[in-house]
């Protein structure tokens, strides 16, 4: 037997897209924090704002999101607070917040860096509060969880 019992065929070459990722801060549509909702204006129009609050939003809303928990969101959004707060120990519990929200934060290619996290325990209430720090940016802001 000359031939081959498979086909055989040449496989393209992969074109690979550049790997840069869009660093703008882009508006979007402003969110409260203390209602949970949309903001609107007067006439029950959604009120936009700019791309570093918007940014500063999504920061927010990554840290209170369990990551797995939707199946909307990739694997990649998201904490895992909940593994975090199952430890015994303080210390580990605390670390484990602290690499939990920072490599959430992290995966967005307009976040600096994530830092200087403070733990306040009240009876079985933990509260963190930690830096973030967007690129191009001079300032720092504060999120509490």
């Amino acid at each position: 037997m000359a031939g081959t019992l498979l086909p055989v065929f040449e496989v393209p070459e992969f074109i690979n897209e550049s790997q840069q990722y869009d660093t703008k801060y882009k508006r979007s549509v402003k969110w409260n924090v203390e209602t949970g909702d949309f903001e609107r204006d007067g006439a029950n129009r959604m009120v936009e704002c700019d791309g570093k609050e918007a940014f500063m939003t999504w920061c927010y809303k990554v840290v209170q999101t369990e990551r797995y928990a939707c199946l909307a969101y990739p694997s990649s959004i998201g904490v895992e607070m909940e593994n975090a707060l199952a430890e015994n120990d303080e210390k580990t519990v605390e670390s484990m917040v602290q690499r939990t929200i920072t490599d959430a934060l992290m995966v967005n290619p307009r976040t600096e860096y994530v830092r200087d996290f403070n733990f306040n325990r009240e009876a079985d209430v933990l509260r963190c509060t930690f830096t973030v720090k967007g690129i191009n940016w001079d300032d720092t802001f504060k999120v509490t969880v």
